[in-house]
């Protein structure tokens, strides 16, 4: 009976933390922006593109939950992907826009067909991520405000969760995201055609 008691008192505890109220928490979410703990370094457009490669390698990976903001103020979950040093091989990025009249429009660049794309300091703020990823002495549960193999910035809200590695592999990468920032990033064999219709990586 005691057991049973004790049992109850833990589950109200789960259920009162998780009915805290949606305003207490977009107020958390609104300091730790102005805190620069959450990813958004400027107001994201409306539009998502998607980006592919045959094959990225990474050396100090880390991955976190975060949150975006447009200019609308509108916040927009993220998963949060970071690499010191990135080599990118057939890179391809597109974005389709909607116009009246004209119809749908689409950017694509691509780089790296001969020689891979480099990057260092790394960050994509994603919402679909896909592929086949080998990862070196990766740590999987860990407070994403106590990362420390990524970039320097690389780090979430405490108490969330995160996972980091020496090293990445990923190959067939497929992903869409809302924004990329980067120290550096150097495109060989960067190509960018305007097309009318729907021409995406995938």
């Amino acid at each position: 009976m005691e057991h049973d008691l004790d049992e109850g008192r833990v589950r109200w505890r789960r259920f009162a933390v998780l009915t805290v109220p949606a305003v207490a928490v977009t107020a958390g979410l609104g300091i730790a922006l102005a805190q620069g703990a959450l990813a958004a370094s400027f107001a994201v457009s409306g539009q998502q593109f998607k980006v592919s490669a045959k094959s990225l390698t990474g050396e100090g990976f880390a991955q976190y939950g975060s949150v975006d903001v447009n200019a609308r103020e509108e916040l927009i979950p993220v998963a949060v992907t970071a690499i010191k040093e990135a080599e990118l091989n057939s890179l391809c990025q597109s974005v389709v826009t909607s116009l009246p009249v004209i119809g749908d429009i689409s950017l694509n660049l691509t780089a790296g067909q001969k020689t891979p794309v480099k990057a260092t300091d790394l960050f994509v703020d994603a919402t679909q991520l896909s592929g086949n990823a080998t990862f070196t002495n990766i740590e999987i549960g860990r407070d994403a405000s106590t990362l420390d193999k990524g970039p320097a910035d690389a780090q979430g809200m405490q108490d969330m969760f995160a996972q980091q590695a020496d090293t990445v592999s990923i190959t067939d990468l497929r992903q869409t995201a809302w924004a990329t920032n980067a120290g550096t990033f150097k495109l060989s064999g960067l190509s960018m055609k305007i097309n009318k219709g729907k021409k995406e990586c995938f």
